[in-house]
């Protein structure tokens, strides 16, 4: 591999399976610091900070384990015969960006919000008008990062049943 830097990961351009991973990994990192922030400014909200973080880790481990476990390429190549939820999140750009960076802005908001209203639209906050456009999409990712544990979950179950098959 002369000449090819696999540290250094551009998505959609580098394609190696360490940059995936690396990028993911970073996503994950940098959510989980804003949660805790998040956890720390509205502490009667903890719990659902750690459920949110819980279940963000939790999904994209095992989503991504048990992508690399079947030998796809990649974590974002589903089986478009699967779950059509998954399809449609991984088959669509649109949908997918829509999702990742309203739930993103949707902490980021959360976050201003605790120091400000911002500036006023009409007679509302930029920033609340902003929590109050993006909690759906928030929402939304959540039960996706629900519904990936679970397929990822039925995935590595079957895997396990197909090996104890091989082994009889």
């Amino acid at each position: 591999m002369p000449g090819e830097n696999i540290f250094l990961f551009v998505p959609n351009l580098i394609g190696t399976r360490f940059g995936a991973m690396l990028d993911m990994l970073t996503d994950r990192c940098s959510t989980m610091c804003l949660l805790v922030n998040l956890a720390l400014l509205y502490p009667r909200a903890t719990l659902l900070f750690q459920l949110s973080m819980s279940l963000d880790v939790a999904s994209h481990w095992l989503h991504l384990h048990s992508s690399v476990v079947r030998g796809s390429e990649s974590h974002k190549m589903i089986d478009l015969s699967g779950n059509p939820v998954l399809r449609i999140y991984y088959t669509s750009r649109p949908a997918l960006f829509t999702l990742c960076a309203g739930n993103e802005l949707f902490y980021c908001l959360l976050y201003l919000f605790n120091f400000s209203e911002g500036p006023l639209v009409g007679s509302v906050g930029l920033f609340r008008m902003g929590l109050w456009i993006t909690a759906p999409v928030a929402l939304l990712k959540s039960l996706i990062s629900v519904i990936h544990l679970i397929t990822a979950a039925r995935n590595m179950a079957a895997l396990d049943a197909a090996d104890r098959a091989k082994k009889k």
